[in-house]
């Protein structure tokens, strides 16, 4: 016979056997599927986050183009999801390197597709005329934009679509091509649609319509980014040429930073920026799988659940383990009379293995099938409304090559020591039904020792699973010192509204005054940026006396902003009409302003004024009339900062936007149609959007809730597994003990001294699993300890809760065999012998 024929055999036989006890194989497969799943979900968002290439031409030959800014931050204003240069710094990089064959320059934005009204969002990319050129992207219908594009003033302004949103707005129809769109109310001539494989460069993002950057003036107008010299909101990649090497392209681009930083120096810079920035150099990072943000803020919790599903799978191969081992001990007799008529240790090692190896491919077979259920799921429990996700979820080979080395692995694990031990069995003391041998000791052995490791393994995951969820806790039960429940962000656009920059602030006041007027609405304010909602703006703040000039946050806030998100006032006034434009300007600070630019002095009536400010006079000198309480500013995570708020009504050079703050007492839904209604009265040109407050908290903490939901599933599902595995060898132990309860009994042994002698061997299992298991879950908790707030990974109410939550779990399994041996007559346990 054939060494193909041989395995054909031991497959077919496997197989038969399997079919022949679907319980056990259901079990098994199942489990495997759950372990194998989880593993190749994660892996799957790594994958693409991390590895994938981009859908383009030669993607190795990519690089970026950032800045070396050293020790000393950036200044200035900052938009888009990737701010890296200026378009000052951009046109010289692109006019004067030499490195790549060829550059592009994008941005990210977003634009509005209704004429008015609520907002519709589609998803957008201001880029350069090199743009597709550059990354070797042609059009799947019509054209990509050119440098023809691209040329300051945009005349005839083009736009490339999506597939997705071709098929999404337009249905798939071709005549799209050669129709207008609108965005912003600005209309743009669709040219061409992109391949459906292409998303962009931005990984984790897709577009659905791009536009020439010489666009960006339609969209900003006189607050135009083109000519800002510090304002950040570009990002460039090029192509490297074949003769060129890194180091070389890094010593190139060095070599042209001193003349392009001094060319673009920002001439409202201070003494301190103006140093740091002419100080900066260009440098390049590989960009073949694009860029991403989502990499430096998933890539720990990712890499972190990569190993706590890993750690699920070997419970997993260990319970696994433990039933094959109890399938051996059922087939002792089997195999005994195969041994006996020649069978050789290997063949039955290697028929036990192939029934293995079928298991755990089944097992993965039907993972990879959990895996994109998981996967997609766990994308779209990170998305939200304002910021969707996108992410190339198919299966690649590497996802294959890790699915298969995993089952693999399992099949090892689970599959090899009951293999070893079955090829084991003497033909002779089996066929005669021997009891109590060493061996039978030493399988005992093994099956306690494999439960021992699902204990272990089942704490560090229970652990971790009650250190991420607390941290989620500790950080939903802050109070950030404003309300949460019943504030809605209203974001008015006024683009399309035309309405002239004298007029904005008497619009803007009486818009307020209307929608404080709705009913059901207690108080709405104007604010510049909404608390939590990941913008910010900073200065250095100088006062009279002091050198120094500490970093301190700034807001600009509406009469009412304070009454109206419940933060508590501390001393003097709030804002009022009589603060207007024209009239002293004031401030109201915060506690720890206080603390760190006054050391604690009272500040009313004290002064201070700031390094750059955009938007308004130079170095304006402000007064403090008022003090509040501390509050968080972007996240829920960081230090409370110091905080100062200025009078919105004394801002001369307004945006056409307007961010309105309300606190209402009956619900959203009844809150939502009455604003769009006042604004669509007003002047329907104007469009609106909305996100709660509730939201915006929510969405900073997106991290925290997919570690404690995930870890949380894994750890009840390893506890649970590990549980079963326990129930398991005490149910076996009890078997083989039979006899011995029986004599027991026989001598006088009441019920109780039996179930203590059956609890108490599970109880030192449960000791020693649970020793190793907290040692294991210090050790693994701080790799985890930047994820963890307000806690230590040794918290040492952690580590009890989830001993005795383990503890308990297990000795309630524990206790159902004990019950059961109790309960056994000594004739009938006598009489088996």
């Amino acid at each position: 016979m054939s060494v193909l024929e041989r395995l054909v055999q031991d497959v077919r036989y496997g197989a038969r056997l399997l079919y022949g006890n679907p319980t056990f194989a259901i079990i098994a497969i199942l489990t495997l599927a759950l372990g194998t799943g989880a593993n190749t979900a994660i892996f799957q968002l790594v994958d693409a986050v991390r590895m994938r290439t981009l859908p383009v031409r030669d993607p190795q030959q990519l690089f970026e183009i950032q800045i070396d800014s050293g020790d000393h931050g950036r200044t200035g204003a900052f938009t888009s999801r990737r701010p890296m240069l200026t378009n000052a710094l951009w046109e010289r990089v692109r006019d004067q390197q030499q490195a790549f064959s060829s550059v592009m320059a994008w941005s990210s934005t977003w634009f509005d597709l209704a004429q008015g009204g609520e907002v519709r969002r589609a998803e957008g990319m201001l880029v350069s005329g090199s743009f597709f050129e550059t990354l070797g992207v042609r059009a799947a219908r019509g054209r990509v934009l050119a440098a023809a594009d691209d040329t300051r003033g945009c005349a005839n302004p083009a736009a490339v679509i999506s597939d997705a949103f071709w098929h999404r707005e337009y249905g798939g129809d071709p005549g799209a091509i050669g129709r207008t769109i609108l965005l912003d109310g600005h209309r743009f001539d669709i040219v061409g649609i992109t391949d459906s494989r292409f998303f962009g460069v931005d990984v984790g993002r897709s577009f659905d319509v791009a536009v020439p950057l010489c666009a960006e003036p339609i969209f900003r107008g006189a607050q135009s980014r083109l000519d800002q010299r510090d304002g950040w909101f570009l990002a460039a990649i090029g192509r490297l040429k074949s003769d060129w090497t890194i180091d070389r392209t890094n010593a190139h681009l060095k070599a042209i930073s001193a003349a392009i930083f001094k060319d673009t120096l920002p001439n409202r810079y201070g003494a301190g920026d103006v140093k740091a920035y002419l100080g900066f150099s260009f440098k390049t990072a590989e960009a073949a799988s694009g860029v991403s943000s989502l990499r430096r803020e998933y890539s720990t919790p990712l890499w972190i659940l990569l190993g706590v599903t890993g750690l699920v799978l070997l419970v997993t191969c260990a319970n696994l383990a433990n039933l094959m081992l109890a399938r051996a001990t059922a087939r002792e007799r089997e195999i005994s009379v195969r041994v006996a008529l020649g069978a050789s240790r290997l063949q039955i090692v290697r028929q036990m293995l192939f029934e293995s190896l079928l298991l755990a491919a089944l097992g993965a077979s039907a993972g990879l099938l959990l895996a994109g259920w998981l996967s997609d799921f766990l994308v779209a429990f990170l998305s939200t409304e304002r910021n969707p996700l996108f992410l190339d979820l198919g299966f690649d080979w590497r996802i294959f090559a890790f699915t298969a080395a995993i089952a693999a692995a399992a099949c090892l694990l689970f599959g090899l020591a009951p293999a070893i031990r079955a090829s084991g069995t003497a033909p002779v003391g089996t066929t005669l039904g021997t009891r109590g041998s060493s061996d039978a000791r030493e399988r005992t052995l093994l099956r306690k020792t494999l439960v021992v490791i699902q204990v272990a393994v089942s704490l560090v995951l229970l652990v971790g699973a009650l250190l991420f969820g607390r941290s989620l806790k500790n950080l939903i039960t802050i109070d950030p010192g404003f309300r949460q429940q019943g504030i809605l962000v209203a974001s008015l656009d006024f683009r399309r509204a035309n309405v002239p920059a004298e007029n904005r602030r008497p619009l803007y006041n009486s818009i307020v005054d209307r929608l404080n007027a709705i009913p059901g609405v207690e108080s709405a304010a104007e604010v510049f940026i909404a608390p939590m909602s990941g913008s910010g703006w900073n200065n250095r703040v100088h006062t009279d006396g002091k050198s120094e000039a500490p970093l301190v946050n700034f807001n600009a806030v509406g009469p009412g902003y304070f009454r109206t998100l419940g933060t508590r006032f501390v001393a003097g006034r709030d804002f009022t009409s009589r603060d207007a434009v024209g009239s002293a300007p004031v401030a109201i600070v915060n506690e720890l302003f206080a603390k760190k630019v006054f050391a604690g002095a009272n500040p009313l009536g004290r002064t201070f004024h700031v390094e750059d400010r955009p938007g308004a006079d130079p170095s304006p000198r402000y007064q403090i009339i008022g003090v509040v309480a501390d509050t968080n500013y972007r996240t829920l995570r960081e230090e409370l900062p110091p905080i100062a708020y200025v009078a919105a009504t004394q801002e001369r050079d307004l945006d056409p936007s307007l961010d309105v703050v309300l606190h209402s007492t009956i619900g959203m839904a009844g809150v939502t149609p009455a604003v769009t209604q006042t604004v669509r009265d007003l002047n329907p040109a104007i469009s609106v959007q909305f996100v709660t407050m509730e939201r915006l908290v929510r969405s900073t903490l997106t991290s925290e809730r997919l570690m404690a939901a995930l870890s949380g599933f894994f750890g009840g599902l390893a506890v649970l597994i590990a549980t079963v595995g326990l129930y398991g060898v005490m149910s076996y132990m009890v078997v083989r003990r039979r006899v011995e309860i029986g004599i027991r009994m026989a001598l006088g042994a009441d019920r109780g001294a039996v179930v203590r002698m059956v609890v108490g061997d599970a109880a030192r299992l449960l000791a020693i699993g649970v020793g190793a298991g907290v040692l294991l879950a210090i050790f693994a908790a701080r790799s985890a300890s930047a994820l963890l707030f307000g806690l230590k990974p040794w918290d040492p109410l952690t580590l009890a809760a989830a001993a005795g939550a383990l503890g308990a779990v297990a000795l309630i399994a524990s206790w159902l065999p004990a019950h059961r041996a109790s309960r056994l007559a000594p004739t009938v346990a006598l009489r088996e012998e």
